[in-house]
């Protein structure tokens, strides 16, 4: 039986080559920018998604990976930009895009990344691929304006929150869902279905990621607590206000909308969220979601044979339940 781990052994190396190629033909300009920031680690997470459902529809194209390939493009082009926004020391561990090649440069070098991949996509000649990317560059870029609106700002519920989050994740890992389900020639039923599993494991894979912005950073690779810094209010960050008293909890706002929080406050507000069990709480909220994805699996691979891609799938829910970095 093929297991996640060798389905990424095997096809990471497809993903990689369409990648490498899509690069190379970027203006020389760019080839270096586009280069170091898509070699700089990451999960494929998203462009694995797209093959999986090609495959679990029965789709042996291998035009697929040039499809999964633009999914990786559009993804490593918010990251740039994400991080020139936050001014990131590290992405994965590694120095960021534009702390080598400069803050200019890297936003360009993301909309040419932007461009290619719409380029690539629209190459396939089917008008719904197209509508679907374009879509969720529009809702990742609306979920990052809305993000900035609410920076350090409180809030009475985490409904603002999930509708950053809805628009920053999981409505790209939504789409790459959707697209290769789309390509694969799947009913409008199964097209559905495979964007509802994306865009549920997307919210629950943001939410994990929130949770661990308490982790050790020797595991995660990224600063603790930077959320705190950042006036992000994620849901460790709301628990954690919550269970303040009232004068505790106003001074916190203040400090949080200033950004004045000192080392020492930041530290002192980590250990409170993990010896409160906050980020394990946080963590609890993904599981509705993950709950959410199965269902939508079940109903797409309803009267489909077993197949590997389909344990593969389920065995994300469980990656991204338990994942730690």
């Amino acid at each position: 039986m093929t297991t996640l781990r060798t389905f990424l052994a095997q096809e990471q190396p497809n993903i990689n080559a369409a990648l490498a190629g899509a690069a190379a033909e970027l203006p020389p300009s760019v080839v270096p920018i586009a280069q170091y920031a898509m070699g700089n680690g990451g999960k494929r997470l998203r462009p694995l998604l797209t093959v999986l459902m090609a495959r679990l529809l029965g789709y042996g194209g291998n035009d697929i990976y040039a499809l999964a390939a633009a999914m990786e493009m559009f993804h490593v082009a918010t990251l740039l930009h994400d991080d020139v926004m936050d001014n990131a020391e590290l992405r994965r561990g590694s120095t960021a895009t534009h702390k080598v090649f400069g803050v200019t440069e890297t936003i360009l070098a993301g909309d040419a990344l932007l461009a290619k991949g719409n380029q690539m996509v629209a190459g396939f000649g089917d008008p719904r691929l197209t509508a679907a990317t374009s879509d969720a560059i529009a809702q990742t870029a609306y979920g990052e304006i809305l993000e900035i609106a609410n920076q350090g700002k409180r809030a009475d519920d985490l409904r603002i929150y999930d509708e950053i989050i809805a628009g920053k994740t999981a409505w790209m890992i939504r789409t790459a869902c959707n697209i290769g389900a789309i390509r694969a020639g799947g009913t409008p039923d199964q097209i559905e279905r495979a964007a509802a599993y994306g865009f549920s494991l997307g919210m629950a894979f943001q939410i994990v990621d929130d949770a661990l912005d308490f982790a050790p950073s020797s595991r995660t690779g990224k600063p603790e607590g930077g959320d705190v810094r950042e006036g992000k209010l994620t849901p460790p960050i709301f628990f954690y206000a919550d269970s303040l008293a009232p004068a505790e909890r106003e001074t916190f706002f203040a400090q949080f909308a200033a950004q004045s929080f000192s080392d020492e406050d930041v530290r002192r507000i980590i250990d409170a969220v993990r010896d409160n069990g906050f980020d394990d709480r946080t963590r609890g909220i993904a599981d509705t979601y993950l709950h959410q994805a199965q269902e939508a699996l079940d109903g797409l691979t309803a009267g489909l044979p077993a197949s590997d891609y389909k344990d593969i799938l389920a065995g994300l829910i469980g990656y991204v339940r338990d994942r730690d970095a």
